[in-house]
């Protein structure tokens, strides 16, 4: 468990839990989940030198998936120690934030930001990033934490006590994404994304915490009040 001294939302954290990166029922659990959903909404490559840009790729867990849809995987990432296992598995690292990608314009065919969003303060700055990267017609997935009462309730005071959930203290609240102010962003970047609520199967949570199965898959739902993705193209 990572230190609870340290400060909500504290990179350090994502350091000490590194051996969880790739344990199904570790602390990480539920970002696999998540990696399998991104994948889903993600095109095959159309060229054998397509290029899928990772933001905040952590220890590279859309590896397998972007592997199978047969894009050159770039994992970007501030932590050293999760780009490390990310290279391990397929990924080619580059240290740097999402705010600043020392990458070109318009060199990724899909930029996929998943589970950043809620940990940065300039949400419209990452968009920034997404669209300068992205080529016109590219793809673009995200998801994140809503902002609210609920998603609060749910994500820090519920979730950080149960299995598969965030570790205790990796969130704040205070970062949580504005919806509205996400899609305004959005538009004004050139981008046409659409968001669409996520929760866990609970059928396949059960199992999962029973030991009979390894992913979760997240299924889609109205609400974005809690946990959300947005799928769109660069215009």
């Amino acid at each position: 468990m990572p230190s609870t001294s340290l400060p909500r939302n504290d990179p350090a954290q994502y350091d000490q839990l590194a051996d969880h990166w790739w344990r199904h029922d570790g602390e990480f659990a539920a970002l696999h989940w998540l990696a399998a959903s991104r994948a889903e909404r993600i095109p095959p490559a159309p060229s054998p030198d397509a290029v899928l840009v990772d933001l905040a790729c952590g220890g590279g867990l859309m590896g397998p998936h972007v592997d199978r849809l047969g894009y050159r995987h770039v994992g970007v990432d501030i932590g050293l120690s999760g780009l490390v296992l990310a290279r391990d598995h397929g990924v080619l690292p580059v240290l740097g934030s999402v705010l600043e990608v020392p990458l070109a314009d318009g060199c990724a065919d899909v930029v996929v930001a998943g589970e950043i969003l809620e940990h940065v303060a300039d949400h419209a700055g990452v968009l920034a990033e997404c669209a300068r990267l992205l080529k016109p017609g590219g793809t673009l997935v995200i998801d994140a934490l809503a902002a609210g009462r609920l998603s609060v309730l749910i994500n820090v005071h519920l979730l950080e006590r149960l299995p598969g959930g965030p570790p205790k203290n990796l969130h704040d609240p205070a970062l949580f994404v504005d919806r509205a102010q996400l899609l305004a962003a959005a538009d004004r970047l050139g981008l046409d994304l659409e968001l669409v609520g996520l929760r866990p199967s609970l059928r396949d949570a059960v199992a999962w915490r029973l030991g009979r199965r390894s992913m979760v898959r997240m299924k889609p739902i109205r609400s974005t009040a809690v946990v959300f993705a947005g799928y769109g193209r660069k215009r």
